[in-house]
């Protein structure tokens, strides 16, 4: 007899909270059409998980105008009693969800950062100013927001129901996962009962306890520490600067690892590194925690506490992120330490990579092939944030021997000569990761796109993103330089035929074609695409490079085919 939605519904993993926490919005269960019907209704896309990659898959679709179910087993955002989970939001989920619809809502209550300053017990031996660094400084977004997640997953049911296209279903949870050649079936339980429902394709955003991974017998490389931290959620009447401080050896904290952020509401997220053999009900108490804040910031200090929990890091990562009808995504599949900022944001880009490609197979754009791509490109990325995680990870808590030697001497070199500072890691900071192993791209291509600027025909300045909104959903080629008669035709000709837009990019004197035409006197749109002199960049609607090339020949048809998983006409010409 199958267990009811009370029975089964999950408890959260933070089983030690304290203070006053946050309040949540809780929205109400509407009985689905299924159990009234008692029919086995079909979908295209079945999205389970209403956290942060689930919502941004489903925010994704909706703007692509692909329909989907979306299935949560909670009736909110965030997980109740459970704090602001993730908190640092990059320059590429910036970007995201500036085309999703949700960044200026994220923007007006974040707070915006890009000064980070490292201690070793009480002197400076590192810092950077993002805004200064040339990776960051080209987007119209900034290069961080601190902000609590619950914020951002609530920012995006918002936006959800204002596009439409997905049906947000809470307090459905998943029991049961099949399929089979002809799709792929999930038994639901709810409050007013049980149901069955059918889709061609599923996305599993779960989190780190999916029970997809038993039900498709998915292999996971793991690997578990014994590293113990405690968050505090706090506000204070002494405010801290607006800036990421991090202790390598906090003499307020036993000389282990101490971070301070600023998020939303004017609260202060503090992590600290605890003892391995560390007892979470202790840790957590609120005497324990203010007695520690003390320590840190002076016993005249007044300070609330809006949350405390303590937890422990783990690594971990699917051998697969497709199994046959069903995606992994976010936590789901994979598990990163939390340096860097390499966790939340990497499900974002998750979704992301896997929402255009859908949407253009579903809508008959690109053969079913593309999908298989969403392995090779967020699976790259996935392996390569663990590795730079758990790098992290043994810099701040080195194992006896030659790693402690080596943090040692890192250390003291970089209190002297600056020239050491870059090997004081203290977390490198999430990127939009390169695909360098996909068959949906050229050798040329895998490089990210920022949301650069430019000049539209009438003077108003435009972004990247404005671009790919006009392409809607389609791929984007932009020539940039004067072209040939003969090379603005076979252009034309290869918009007619296949699902490019294509765009001429043009210098303060150069004259325009046929093509619609951009200005970009200074030259960020170019550099943005990793391109120089007259050339052409194939950019995909997550804003990647496909391929570059020089000439408009049977090349670029065949980057185009390859970035749809097909083969089209002309390639052989």
């Amino acid at each position: 007899m199958a267990a009811t939605y009370a029975e089964t519904a999950l408890r959260n993993g933070y089983e030690f909270t304290q203070g006053t926490g946050y309040v949540l919005p809780e929205y109400p269960f509407v009985e689905p059409p299924e159990v009234r019907s008692g029919e086995v209704a079909r979908h295209p896309i079945v999205i389970v998980g209403g956290g942060l990659a689930g919502l941004t898959m489903a925010c994704a679709l909706a703007r692509y105008g692909v329909r989907a179910v979306l299935l949560d087993e909670d009736n909110t955002v965030g997980v109740k009693g459970a704090s602001s989970r993730g908190i640092c939001y990059t320059q590429r989920s910036l970007e995201i969800f500036h085309r999703l619809g949700v960044y200026e809502r994220i923007a007006a209550k974040g707070i915006q950062w890009s000064v980070g300053r490292t201690f070793a017990g009480k002197d400076e031996v590192y810092s950077f100013d993002l805004r200064q660094q040339s990776g960051y400084n080209l987007s119209s977004q900034p290069p961080f927001i601190n902000i609590q997640q619950f914020y951002i997953e609530g920012f995006l049911v918002e936006r959800i129901g204002e596009l439409g296209h997905v049906d947000i279903r809470w307090s459905n949870r998943v029991t049961a996962f099949e399929q089979d050649d002809e799709g792929a079936t999930l038994s639901v339980s709810t409050p007013a009962g049980d149901y069955r429902i059918r889709a061609d394709h599923v996305i599993d955003a779960t989190g780190s306890h999916s029970p997809f991974r038993k039900w498709v017998g998915a292999s996971v490389t793991a690997k578990k520490g014994d590293d113990r931290w405690c968050i505090a959620d706090v506000r204070f009447t002494k405010r801290p600067p607006t800036e990421r401080h991090t202790w390598i050896e906090a003499p307020f904290n036993d000389n282990r690892a101490v971070w301070q952020h600023l998020m939303g509401d004017d609260v202060w997220r503090i992590d600290y590194q605890m003892p391995p053999d560390a007892d979470p009900d202790q840790v957590s108490r609120e005497d324990v925690v203010r007695e520690r804040l003390a320590r840190q910031f002076g016993a005249d200090t007044e300070v609330e506490i809006v949350w405390v929990g303590p937890y422990a890091y783990k690594s971990e990562c699917v051998d697969r992120m497709r199994h046959g009808r069903l995606f992994f995504m976010g936590d789901a599949a994979k598990v990163v330490s939390p340096f860097g900022a390499r966790g939340g944001n990497t499900g974002i880009a998750d979704a992301d990579n896997l929402a255009w490609k859908l949407a253009a197979v579903i809508k008959g754009r690109a053969s079913a092939a593309l999908l298989d791509s969403y392995h090779e490109e967020r699976h790259e990325a996935a392996k390569q944030n663990v590795l730079v995680t758990n790098r992290t990870a043994r810099f701040l808590r080195p194992a006896a021997g030659i790693e402690k030697t080596f943090r040692d001497a890192a250390l003291s070199l970089a209190r002297q000569h600056v020239f050491a500072r870059q090997l004081v890691n203290t977390g490198r900071m999430a990127i939009a990761n390169p695909y360098s192993q996909s068959s949906a791209c050229e050798r040329t291509g895998g490089l990210p796109v920022q949301n650069v600027s430019f000049g539209w025909p009438d003077g108003s300045p435009g972004t990247m993103n404005q671009l790919l909104q006009w392409a809607d959903g389609n791929l984007l080629v932009l020539l940039f330089g004067d072209a040939s008669p003969g090379s603005l035709e076979r252009l034309q000709a290869l918009a007619e035929t296949a699902p490019v837009r294509c765009v001429q990019v043009l210098g303060a004197d150069e004259r325009p074609g046929a093509l619609e035409h951009v200005r970009d006197p200074q030259g960020h749109l170019q550099g943005g695409c990793h391109v120089f002199g007259h050339a052409w960049a194939l950019i995909r609607p997550d804003s990647y490079v496909a391929a570059t090339g020089e000439s408009i020949d049977a090349s670029l048809v065949h980057a185009v085919g390859r970035s749809l998983g097909t083969q089209l006409q002309g390639e052989q010409e």
